[in-house]
């Protein structure tokens, strides 16, 4: 969870400045660092991406409801 977001704004500036644009053999090895990351630290993949949707659809037509009144 990003807790300070001005920081991590910097350190992206910072990175961009430095790197200039990347080229794409240096942006798939970025990805798949920070997609092996996600795994490592249980993110990705999802085990159900569904999981929870009828909740979601129940809580989304109650506040379309409220919002046409």
């Amino acid at each position: 969870m990003i807790k300070n977001i001005r920081m991590l704004q910097e350190l992206e500036d910072s990175f961009a400045r430095r790197e200039g644009r990347l080229s794409q053999e240096k942006a798939f090895q970025l990805f798949s660092a920070l997609w092996d990351e996600a795994m490592h630290l249980g993110r990705i993949p999802f085990p159900d991406p569904l999981e929870g949707i009828e909740t979601d659809i129940k809580v989304a037509r109650i506040l379309n409801t409220c919002l046409k009144r």
